[in-house]
């Protein structure tokens, strides 16, 4: 029986100071004093007797008997709010699927697929959202998104979620056209003459492209930017001779149009795999079930940069 002394309240800011990392920000989210945040989570661990989040700075990072709480009241307040919905006679006929995207699929592969998706199913509204992995994921549990197309994440970070798999993606180190590097195998040495731009600590991608580096000897190499954009990203190439380590599909458009080219790295570098993410318990709808297909069919139609399982 489930404690008579856990309210909405409890459950509300749980979520948000999951997702958000911040219990402030939750606060704000929900509208109530930092005080009343803290006495409200104070309550919630006190009856559950056990610590849901570790803190690190001024933020709260949810530990592991966090993601286990997280992960069965997420599910139960959808459902809630679902079923809350068909009593009041939300109308049927008109859908919405809550989607995030990580730059590897949102500037090529997710555009594409929500064409073809909409076609077939143009009662059904796509929300965007974008942002980095761990917030996706988070946003995942507590119900705020459907579905995450990306990369996978490390096993204690995808607790309570599936993921499918669409493709592997390679890494590509990219210049501006008339770089002095292209046209060569790439020798290490002359590659730390150059400004670096890489992916972040937080990118998923950053631990492959620093074991990259390692195997070269040039792990104490400095970058000059740390980014995944393609905005800003593709200008800073296109107007200095910075090497920028990045996802080749976040970049398919400007290395098919000739805006910016490949260094030869000898062997690839692969950057794991991409797909799906959903929750483990969700009930998928048949508009979610039919974006994941139209996802799959046309990178196994497509996959012209990528390895399709």
């Amino acid at each position: 029986m489930i404690d008579r002394r856990i309210k909405l309240r409890h459950l509300q800011l749980f979520l948000e100071t999951a997702n958000l990392q911040s219990l402030s920000s939750a606060a704000d989210r929900l509208g109530i004093s930092q005080p009343a945040a803290s006495q409200t989570l104070k309550e919630l661990e006190e009856i559950l007797g056990a610590k849901l989040f570790n803190r690190e700075g001024r933020s709260l990072r949810i530990n592991q008997r966090g993601r286990v709480f997280q992960q069965f009241t997420s599910t139960a307040l959808l459902d809630l709010e679902k079923g809350q919905d068909m009593v009041r006679g939300a109308k049927s006929h008109s859908t919405r699927i809550a989607v995030g995207l990580l730059p590897t699929v949102a500037t090529d592969i997710f555009p594409r697929a929500a064409i073809e998706f909409r076609k077939a199913h143009p009662q059904c509204h796509l929300r965007i959202s974008t942002g980095p992995n761990w917030s996706l994921l988070q946003q995942l549990r507590d119900g705020s998104l459907d579905i995450v197309v990306g990369r996978m994440s490390a096993p204690e970070q995808m607790m309570g979620l599936s993921f499918r798999e669409l493709f592997t993606d390679q890494i590509l180190a990219v210049v501006r056209p008339e770089h002095p590097l292209l046209g060569k195998q790439l020798d290490p040495a002359a590659l730390a003459e150059f400004p670096l731009m890489l992916p972040p600590a937080g990118a998923v991608i950053s631990s492959a492209v620093r074991a990259w580096l390692l195997s070269k000897n040039l792990q104490t190499v400095e970058p000059a930017f740390e980014n995944v954009s393609l905005a800003f990203g593709r200008k800073t190439v296109m107007l200095s001779d910075t090497v920028w380590f990045i996802s080749r599909s976040v970049i398919a458009d400007e290395l098919a149009n000739g805006t910016i080219s490949a260094l030869d790295l000898g062997d690839p570098l692969l950057g794991g795999p991409v797909g799906v993410s959903v929750r483990d318990q969700s009930a998928i709808s048949n508009e979610l079930t039919a974006l994941i297909d139209t996802l799959g069919a046309l990178v196994k139609k497509a996959a012209p940069h990528s390895s399709a399982p």
